[in-house]
């Protein structure tokens, strides 16, 4: 019965797949509408002339096409999970393909399937041992996705339905802006690794709210409807949404800006995040410095809770800080968490360094943040001096080089409550989520931990004693 549905759900996306307009295949459903309409009234009418599709877009939307065929055979025959690990497992016949588009417009299509629902859908529980509680929030696992991906809340429901346990949006700015000129993003592929010098493109809070606001009433709606007495994740729904805020490269008051920002779209966010840590907006980094950071914490804080709240409270308020920090900044920073009684650090952006060997790369040498595996052993050296200095009393998110389950299992033992990823899903894709969720979770299982809580800052015991 499960499998018929499953069966006839798969051929209606499919049938939906084909109807709708693409970048490959002519005329979106508007213009067709339109030139058939024109036939009617004239018959010698010139249709207008489409040209070719490029031939990687005509390879990739093949691909993609026959795995559905392919998908909606195998569906009939299985059940729903073991059908769901073919779905992901599919995808590394796919993902190739990808390396062979330019590295933005490779990126932006990424984003189009997900927000499109053109990506496999979790439908199979998280390990019960993945489960946390953080911030009164339950996440069903502590996988996340790091902004950039998604800057402008395009395909939140597509991405949470990949199986991670929370997605950050943005970074989003008060006003449009186009960032830095392209090409601004190089793959080091050999060593894993990206360098990106994007500068906060962004649509802007006007554009994402609007996003935002839709989602959060279609699930009020979905609730209200609803039999089940089951609370969903968070605001967007299953899994936790996070907000990631930036400041406009040409604004002259960075406090005015995060303001804006947490007055517009604090209530859509599970979680805010003050990124002050980019490397390509000029002046950014400079907010990291001790009386910089605490004048800024305070009146992001204070513009937050000024505004009224449910009975859950406003969201948390997090910073997101870079790897490229002196002991005295990292003492400073540390320092101002505490006093501030700042709710959690993202530890850590991307390096403007270039950690080898990738510093041997020819790209290497393009201007901007890297991210990848290089940045691995870096940002958890961060994160571990970041755990000892504020004796573990702070949420800490690692981010930076996560590749596999023994990764993220290295960062929650160096003191991370969550994880995040972000060039590892570029490289691997969609596969790459329910493998990792399947390696951490016999990880803590091997070494005897009965949740992830229990992991926490294990390399440290005094701490945690």
């Amino acid at each position: 019965m499960a499998s018929s549905a499953a069966a006839s759900a798969w051929r209606r996306s499919l049938r939906g797949a084909l109807l709708r307009g693409s970048p490959w295949r002519g005329p979106a459903p508007a213009l067709a509408g339109a030139r058939q309409a024109s036939r009617t009234v004239s018959a010698v009418a010139v249709p207008i002339k489409v040209p070719p599709p490029p031939r990687k877009g005509r390879l990739l939307t093949g691909a993609m096409i026959g795995l559905a065929i392919a998908g909606g055979a195998y569906v009939s025959t299985t059940d729903e999970a073991t059908f769901c690990g073919w779905l992901f497992k599919s995808t590394e016949l796919v993902n190739p393909l990808f390396a062979l588009l330019d590295a933005e417009f490779a990126h932006r299509l990424a984003v189009s399937a997900a927000a499109h629902g053109f990506v496999p859908r979790e439908k199979r529980p998280d390990p019960p041992v993945l489960g946390i509680e953080v911030w009164g929030r339950n996440f069903t696992n502590p996988i996340g996705l790091a902004a950039g991906f998604d800057k402008n809340a395009e395909a939140v429901e597509g991405l949470l339905g990949l199986g991670f346990g929370f997605v950050e949006v943005g970074s989003v700015t008060p006003q449009p802006q186009e960032g830095n000129p392209k090409p601004r993003i190089f793959r080091l592929k050999e060593h894993g690794a990206v360098v990106n010098r994007c500068g906060f493109n962004s649509e802007g809070i006007v554009v994402v709210a609007k996003r935002l606001g839709a989602q959060h009433g279609k699930r009020k709606m979905e609730e209200t409807s609803s039999s089940s007495d089951v609370k969903q994740g968070g605001k967007a729904g299953p899994g936790i949404l996070g907000v990631n805020l930036g400041k406009n490269k040409t604004s002259e008051d960075a406090g005015a800006d995060y303001v804006q920002g947490v007055h517009s779209l604090s209530q859509y966010a599970d979680y805010l995040v003050i990124n002050v840590s980019s490397p390509n907006t000029p002046g950014l980094r400079a907010l990291q410095g001790r009386k910089q950071l605490k004048e800024l914490v305070k009146k992001v804080q204070d513009a937050r809770d000024e505004m009224q709240w449910a009975e859950d409270g406003p969201p948390p308020l997090l910073v997101k800080i870079a790897p490229d920090l002196s002991k005295q900044d990292l003492e400073d920073i540390a320092a101002v968490a505490l006093a501030s009684k700042l709710d959690g650090l993202i530890i850590s952006n991307t390096t403007i360094s270039r950690p080898p060997p990738a510093d041997a790369h020819p790209l290497a040498q393009e201007a901007g943040g890297l991210s990848g595996k290089p940045l691995f052993d870096l940002s958890t050296q961060v994160l571990r001096d970041m755990y000892i200095r504020t004796g573990g009393k702070v949420t800490l998110i690692g981010c930076g080089g996560v590749t596999s389950g023994e990764d993220a299992y290295k960062k929650i033992r160096s003191g991370a409550t969550l994880v995040q990823l972000y060039t590892a899903l570029a490289y691997g894709g969609p596969a790459l989520i329910p493998r990792i969720k399947a390696e951490l979770a016999e990880c803590l299982e091997r070494d005897g931990f009965k949740s992830v809580q229990e992991a926490v800052g294990a390399d440290f015991k005094p701490l945690k004693a």
